[in-house]
């Protein structure tokens, strides 16, 4: 009797702290269409969202529920452009594999090789390589970690920088993967030390152009704001889409059209897909307050299917209910 009610007890105590928000959105029957999966929009807590698939040989198609602009009652817009986030990683990482068949990179070539004066600095930096910062496993810490980036981001690439400035190592070079947005910015500096221009002008020339691409843009600065789809954090009640935290901006039909390039290899020139496949991966998500993204190939059915949503909360199950609705899309995809 003593173990059942501790049994009773430790079920009471795990369902109490189950999120039913999850379960409850994760169980509903799959409706019929993606329209009517992401008509339902309130149930996740989301003010807007955006779908691209592009299937096989069928003709693109859009998905839109809810507001492009809360505020003027502006319904969502197939064309938005939304800040993408960490989705350029995708693209950072094809640049660094032209860079690398152009023999202007070295992937073996450590950070101190390239930026001495972060010797002392950085720890390890005699020992960070180009090709683990690309990967991820250089052990530097996430810059985006440090106190208050979000409410006061930092003005420069320095600045940002800076804030990781003789902090210990989160571990040693390559003994393991952990996100951090600081390899990436070091990667996007060093683009512009060694093209002489900035980033975004070399991944427009280089990969952008070629796929004739029009509505991917290198930050807020540079479009028409009233395209650009509103963003929302749970609890703040302004519009935070004039905020700038460094994000590159696009629609998700350009988002799908890179998408399906880099993954049928159309993107790439001769011996560029062989580094490129031993560097990164070829699917992405994106998340900064008030946009989450999801650019995924999936190859059984042919489908790249892009996902933005203008709602975030950091410390809520935001991100989880994206996921679900993500993958309802792409069962109702498959079925």
């Amino acid at each position: 009797m003593i173990v059942r009610i501790g049994l009773f007890a430790g079920t009471i105590t795990s369902l109490f702290f189950v999120p039913w928000i999850l379960i409850k959105v994760w169980m509903v029957p799959l409706p019929d269409t993606i329209q009517d999966q992401v008509d339902n929009i309130p149930e996740y807590g989301f003010d807007g969202i955006v779908v691209y698939v592009d299937q096989g040989d069928k003709p693109p198609a859009f998905y839109t529920a809810g507001w492009h602009d809360r505020k003027n009652k502006i319904p969502a817009r197939p064309d938005a452009l939304f800040k993408i986030a960490s989705i350029s990683k995708l693209y950072d990482a094809v640049a660094i594999t032209k860079l690398v068949i152009e023999g202007r990179l070295k992937l073996d070539n450590t950070l101190a090789n390239y930026f001495p004066e972060v010797v002392g600095r950085i720890e390890y930096a005699d020992r960070i390589t180009l090709r683990m910062l690309v990967q991820q496993r250089s052990g530097i810490p996430n810059l985006t970690n440090t106190p208050d980036f979000w409410t006061n981001p930092p003005k420069s690439s320095n600045e940002a920088l800076e804030r990781i400035f003789d902090l210990p190592a989160d571990f040693k070079p390559d003994k393991r993967y952990k996100y951090s947005n600081t390899n990436y910015l070091l990667l996007t500096m060093l683009i512009k030390k060694i093209t002489g221009t900035y980033k975004f002008q070399y991944i427009k020339e280089k990969v952008l152009d070629p796929l004739g691409l029009k509505n991917t843009f290198g930050s807020i600065h540079n479009v028409n704001m009233d395209d650009v789809m509103s963003g929302y954090y749970v609890g703040v009640e302004e519009d935070i889409k004039t905020t700038d935290y460094g994000s590159m901006i696009a629609t998700a039909e350009d988002v799908g059209i890179f998408l399906r390039a880099l993954n049928d290899g159309s993107l790439f020139d001769d011996g560029e897909q062989e580094i490129y496949s031993s560097i990164y991966v070829y699917e992405h998500t994106g998340l900064i307050p008030g946009y989450q993204s999801i650019a995924n190939y999936h190859k059984d059915i042919d489908a790249v299917v892009i996902q933005f949503t203008n709602t975030t909360n950091f410390d809520g199950y935001n991100w989880n209910l994206s996921e679900i609705m993500y993958n309802r899309i792409v069962k109702i995809l498959k079925r």
